[in-house]
């Protein structure tokens, strides 16, 4: 005859938290300045969270943005399908650099969408409120510091 498995209360209680542990999602936000000013940021570092970037939002609240995080340096490019407010987009080299900014990036309603690239190699790209950089006088050469 078999006999029920029973669980104490405390050996769930470890299993939850090891289960937690292991299939908990990375995190997703984090903080980054720029220029002395703050941003609240969600954190695209996998190939799924990049493609889909800002895609089908309709707002984005103030002070907040999206930081691209790559394994490399190399020339990004970056359209606007399927991205419903308009962006700066912000593109940084190794180093944090600002490398290039790509101001009021519209939103694009037909096929085929532009691609906006960066100058040269980035690793990191920003995306902000559209006129921000402008509104904040950042210019090539500042550095993007990223907070967790």
């Amino acid at each position: 005859m078999r006999r029920p498995l029973i669980l104490s209360r405390n050996l769930l209680f470890a299993l939850f938290i090891v289960t937690s542990a292991v299939f908990a999602a990375p995190p997703t936000g984090s903080h980054v300045v720029l220029a002395g000013h703050s941003f609240s940021v969600e954190i695209a570092a996998t190939d799924a969270a990049r493609e889909r970037g800002l895609m089908y939002r309709t707002h984005l609240a103030a002070g907040h943005g999206m930081l691209f995080v790559y394994s490399n340096a190399q020339l990004r490019y970056f359209w606007m399908k399927h991205t419903l407010i308009p962006l700066d987009i912000l593109f940084f080299d190794a180093q944090r650099r600002l490398i290039n900014v790509s101001a009021d990036t519209p939103p694009c309603k037909m096929n085929p969408c532009p691609s906006y690239s960066s100058a040269a190699p980035a690793k990191y790209v920003l995306e902000l409120h559209p006129g921000v950089a402008e509104k904040l006088g950042i210019r090539p050469g500042v550095i993007l510091t990223i907070e967790p």
